[in-house]
């Protein structure tokens, strides 16, 4: 196995888990960042965890603490708050989950109808964007997985909320597409760097 596909396969496994940590947490939660720190590193600082580690994983997730009121209350965006973020050497990789709004291809005409007047206003334009999309009759919810490692590797995947409840905790149907999420994989790979506001 490549040294790339090595590190996909690494990540891959660290996403399922965070899928499935969330998961079982249902949906309406605000969004949650993950460090992935290597397990032997864990163990060694602290044995207890052995039992609770899956060792065959080099990286572990670890749930950080709440994003400040000022993200999740809508005051400051969150590529605004990534930007301002580093990490500690001893941290590899990270995984943003975020439940967003997806729509049907076919929607872009009425988000460019609301978006029109404002594009001047970039925030009056994506409040009136995110307004459109809430609005609209075929959106959908889903969850954003964006991970990135510190070497580079990096991942999205998407996860379309069921629309029958029964099925909410069913098997986690994770997609890709492309070009999924680049702006917000970016930021990601930003918080790896020194300095991220260079």
């Amino acid at each position: 196995m490549t040294a790339d596909l090595h590190a996909e396969v690494i990540l891959s496994r660290c996403v399922r888990e965070v899928a499935e940590f969330v998961d079982a947490e249902g949906w309406g939660n605000p969004p949650q960042m993950f460090a992935l720190v290597p397990t032997a590193d864990l163990v060694a600082a602290e044995p207890s965890l052995i039992d609770q580690l899956d060792e065959g994983n080099e990286l572990t997730p670890i749930a950080q603490e709440s994003f400040p009121e000022d993200v999740t209350g809508g005051s400051m965006a969150l590529d605004e708050f990534l930007a301002t973020t580093t990490w500690p050497d001893a941290v590899q990789g990270c995984v943003l989950v975020q439940e967003i709004v997806v729509l049907p291809p076919d929607a872009e005409s009425t988000l460019d109808d609301a978006l029109a007047p404002l594009l001047a206003d970039h925030d009056a334009a994506d409040a009136a964007a995110r307004a459109a999309a809430e609005a609209h009759p075929e959106r959908r919810e889903a969850r954003l997985f964006a991970a990135v490692l510190r070497a580079g590797t990096s991942l999205a995947l998407l996860q379309v909320r069921p629309e029958d409840d029964a099925d909410e905790f069913g098997d986690l149907d994770l997609r890709t597409y492309p070009n999924l999420a680049p702006n917000v994989i970016d930021a990601l790979h930003h918080t790896f760097e020194s300095d991220p506001l260079d």
